[in-house]
């Protein structure tokens, strides 16, 4: 899948090592078109459409899920990266299909995140269709 920003960049692929231990690392099995995003793009930022997205480094996951307590305010949720505002995207861990969710940054509880997207190619359709 080519992914494109109308405005901004992506960071160059991470290190393969990097992606193969990931999901060891974080302690989920990371969806494979996730891993697939992050070897050709690691993290970058910018414009999809009207829409700002903001993707974390695969290094910078684990660090960040704790500096944030992702876990003791919205379990089973796993950041991944955000609207560069207040609302971050993850993967519903516990929803067997890793949905994608939005879920705010200040106040995060599970019970908030909306289910945004199925998969990354389903997150950037939809921030193209959302104006």
């Amino acid at each position: 899948m080519r992914y494109i920003l109308t405005e901004g960049q992506f960071d160059p692929p991470a290190e393969p090592a990097v992606v193969d231990g990931l999901s060891a690392r974080l302690g989920v099995e990371l969806p494979k078109d996730y891993t697939d995003f992050l070897r050709e793009h690691n993290g970058g930022e910018g414009f999809v459409h009207d829409n700002y997205v903001v993707f974390f480094k695969a290094e910078e996951l684990a660090d960040f899920n704790r500096e944030y307590e992702v876990e003791k305010y919205a379990p089973g949720i796993l950041l991944f990266g955000s609207n560069g505002g207040g609302e971050g995207y993850g993967f519903d861990t516990q929803d067997p299909n890793m949905s994608i969710v939005r879920v705010p940054f200040v106040g995060m509880n599970r019970k908030l995140a909306l289910k945004t997207a199925r998969n990354i190619a389903d997150l950037f359709s939809r921030l193209v269709e959302c104006k």
